[in-house]
């Protein structure tokens, strides 16, 4: 059986080409140029939202089907963190960008936010708990992954446009986040059988390339293939 810190290490390589597609997309060079067109954040802003219910509820779940104490108290805050400070970031830029309440109800949830979304709640409740943190594993990794090194490289600019999004993600409490769902991962992956393991990397990947499509989404701002014929 592979060692305790093999998981996230395996998963990572596996994942390497996709995370640097992720650093690469328009959105992101775009964004730390501070040249990203606000119509397309604000649509990121409004589907990242909705997106945080989901992902928020799918950290709750996590704490309750924890036995480790400690991993059930992280995976609390963690969900407190989701749905109250992440979510007043995009409540400042919402209200910077002069979006109403009939303007966010005009912006359907997309269908890459509502995919992402339904996979994670899905997980959730159906999946094995190792399968469940690999997957909620991407959202806060990638996250610091891509923030970190955007921030790197505009930490000399003055008033950048989407400075407190960048910052958010580069914070060393949030990085010290993202190191305490490595731990648990790669703890119970050591441990787990041969499928329940393979589950968990197939989970990481998933959930990885939901998160290339979700900016990729914000990017073209997403609509409905379909809307034309239900309206």
């Amino acid at each position: 059986m592979a060692g305790a810190t093999a998981f996230c290490d395996e998963v990572w390589a596996r994942a390497a080409k996709l995370v640097r597609a992720i650093h690469e997309h328009p959105f992101n060079t775009e964004l730390e140029a501070g040249t990203l067109d606000r119509d397309r954040f604000a649509f990121y802003i409004v589907q990242d939202s909705r997106y945080l219910i989901a992902f928020g509820k799918a950290l709750a779940t996590a704490s309750t089907r924890a036995t480790d104490v400690d991993e059930a108290a992280f995976f609390a805050q963690a969900a407190h963190t989701a749905l109250v400070v992440e979510r007043s970031l995009h409540a400042g830029y919402i209200e910077e960008f002069g979006l109403s309440a009939a303007d966010l109800e005009g912006i359907v949830t997309s269908p890459t936010c509502l995919g992402y979304s339904s996979y994670l709640q899905a997980t959730a409740l159906a999946e094995p708990y190792p399968v469940l943190v690999a997957a909620l594993l991407p959202c806060f990794w990638v996250y610091e992954d891509v923030g970190s090194a955007i921030f790197e490289r505009t930490r000399d600019v003055e008033k950048h446009p989407y400075r407190a999004w960048i910052n958010t993600y580069a914070d060393p409490e949030f990085a010290a986040s993202v190191e305490r769902v490595k731990q648990i991962a790669d703890r119970h992956a050591a441990t787990a059988e041969p499928p329940v393991r393979e589950a968990m990397t197939e989970a990481f990947l998933r959930a990885t390339e939901y998160e290339w499509l979700f900016w990729d989404s914000a990017y073209r701002r997403e609509t409905w293939p379909t809307a034309q014929w239900l309206s």
